[in-house]
């Protein structure tokens, strides 16, 4: 156990001043010093396409040497990964419902950001693993982008329920304090900027109401916008939104570029590949500021609430990594280090991005502050400093223990 301990610091200690942390805490620093600064809308935009194409090219550069037996490998745990985030948002819904004070439309759409995962989580982990030369499997990028699905389809299902136990069109259901079953209908845009996939963020706040209760009521017919769980336009949001598009479209040109030889795929390797460090320090400025900013909206949900959202990634990441490894007896095969980790980090972050997204144009009456203040407030900052480092010390246990077994 002290050799695990010292272990854990000298990672711990050794990740902490790496160039990508330093960038997140002076992003950090910016709003909690009011420092007059405010980083361009369009350069975040440009960074966040850069980023998930860059992801992809690399996956799909490293599909391409896979054999058939890694490739059906990666497919079964594909949909091991979407099921396990389904069950990361089911129990999130349940904690939240009993642990906090939360309405219960609150608690469910918090519930699918958890059951959703994060980009920027996942690259800064990439980076992370990177600069400590930890390899991981190719077919991850793909993970990414399967484990992002099952939040946003908790988040209708359980919304769906609510609206046939009798919700109100604010959000309140008959137990709930200001419930009003002549309320209007919400209107879907509530002014925050995180809801067309991975481009397109803003920093500016809506108002925190209450205990996260809805407050855009606008005039209407009465008839909900969405009847039923899921539809044609929902669907198209869900598969189609733009983060999903560019990362599954960087990782078909990698992988195609690469199939026709290493020169084809080498020209654009100094871009996408050469510049992924640099570029990402600049997109965790950017994130420190939302992340600081965001802080504020967490008084609205409670102590329990902040509780959940530093408790939860260490408890999803444990389970993700049991998992992981349980897939690695299952097959026989032993798993990479990195590949734990990365695993990890898609079962504990929370989503910031597609949720969001699908929240804006399904779930209206729900609050657009709690869930994200909760994942990127928290969650996220947890992730990036502190949750990585010991998601890889105990990978490297696992990883140890899967070759033994194996």
């Amino acid at each position: 156990m002290p050799d695990i301990i010292l272990s854990f610091w000298e990672n711990f200690r050794h990740n902490l001043f790496k160039p990508l942390l330093l960038f997140f805490y002076m992003g950090f620093l910016v709003p909690a010093l009011k420092v007059p600064f405010e980083f361009p809308v369009q350069l975040y935009q440009g960074l966040t396409i850069f980023l998930l194409v860059a992801i992809g090219w690399k996956g799909g550069e490293e599909l391409a040497s896979l054999s058939g037996a890694e490739l059906r490998q990666a497919l079964g745990f594909m949909v091991l990964g979407f099921i396990t985030n389904f069950i990361i948002g089911i129990v999130a819904y349940q904690v939240l419902r009993k642990g906090t004070k939360l309405r219960r439309i609150d608690a469910a759409t918090v519930a699918g950001y958890y059951g959703s995962d994060s980009a920027g989580t996942y690259a800064t982990c990439v980076g992370v693993l990177s600069a400590v030369g930890i390899s991981y499997a190719a077919y991850m990028p793909v993970m990414l982008a399967i484990m992002e699905i099952p939040g946003c389809l908790v988040a209708l299902f359980l919304v769906s329920r609510l609206r046939q136990q009798g919700m109100d069109a604010l959000g309140h259901m008959p137990d709930e304090a200001g419930y009003d079953p002549r309320a209007r209908r919400m209107g879907t845009d509530h002014g925050h900027g995180h809801g067309q996939g991975e481009p397109g963020h803003s920093h500016a706040a809506p108002p925190a109401s209450g205990a996260g209760h809805a407050s855009h009521a606008t005039a209407g017919n009465g008839k909900r916008e969405l009847s039923g769980f899921i539809n044609w336009k929902l669907l198209h949001e869900l598969f189609f939104n733009q983060g999903l598009y560019l990362l599954f479209g960087g990782i078909i040109i990698g992988f195609l570029s690469r199939l026709q030889g290493e020169k084809v795929s080498a020209v654009d390797d100094p871009l996408f590949i050469n510049l992924f460090q640099g570029l990402l320090c600049l997109f965790l400025l950017e994130m420190g500021i939302t992340a600081c900013q965001r802080l504020k909206d967490l008084k609205t949900g409670g102590w329990q609430f902040v509780a959940f959202a530093i408790i939860a990634p260490n408890v999803f990441a444990t389970f993700g990594m049991a998992v992981a490894h349980g897939y690695s007896l299952a097959i026989g095969q032993p798993l990479e280090e990195g590949t734990y980790v990365l695993f990890a980090v898609l079962c504990a972050a929370a989503s910031y991005i597609a949720v969001p997204a699908i929240q804006r144009l399904a779930i209206p009456e729900a609050s657009p502050t709690l869930p994200l203040a909760a994942s990127l407030g928290c969650t996220f900052s947890y992730n990036v400093t502190i949750g990585i480092p010991v998601y890889i010390e105990i990978a490297k246990v696992l990883a140890k223990l899967g070759g033994e077994a194996v």
